[in-house]
């Protein structure tokens, strides 16, 4: 069963050894994500230089539970951009926060400006670093 929802950025500090990875790693096996910031993640390597199927298969291979974004999701992700304007969150972020706030589970971060974020949003955040 999932424990908490992984922003892209909390993925990226495991897999680039950053400062909040050991945190990640350890929850990563009762983890979910949207396939929304998988791509994000994705995107990063690749821009990096990073060949597509490498990134691929490196990213398969996590234990990490991937879903799709859903139509409910999709309206409650719109919905937190009101409450989220003067953050600067990106329809990336406001996926990972409906996936979490849908499944009543915590979202896991390295993005500070989530500490900030009000109440309203009906998610837990839980900052890695």
């Amino acid at each position: 069963m999932s424990e908490v929802v992984l922003d892209a950025s909390a993925l990226l500090a495991f897999l680039k050894d950053e400062p909040g990875g050991s945190a990640v790693r350890q929850l990563m096996p009762t983890s979910i994500m949207s396939a929304i910031n998988l791509a994000e993640v994705a995107t990063t390597f690749i821009h990096g230089g990073m060949p597509a199927d490498e990134v691929e298969l490196a990213l398969r291979e996590l234990p990490i539970r991937i879903v799709p974004l859903d139509e409910d999701q999709a309206y409650q992700a719109s919905a937190l951009r009101l409450l989220t304007a003067d953050k600067g969150l990106s329809l990336g972020d406001r996926c990972c926060l409906a996936l979490a706030r849908s499944l009543a589970l915590p979202a896991l971060t390295c993005d500070r400006v989530w500490g900030g974020l009000p109440p309203g949003i009906g998610v837990e955040v839980q900052l890695v670093r």
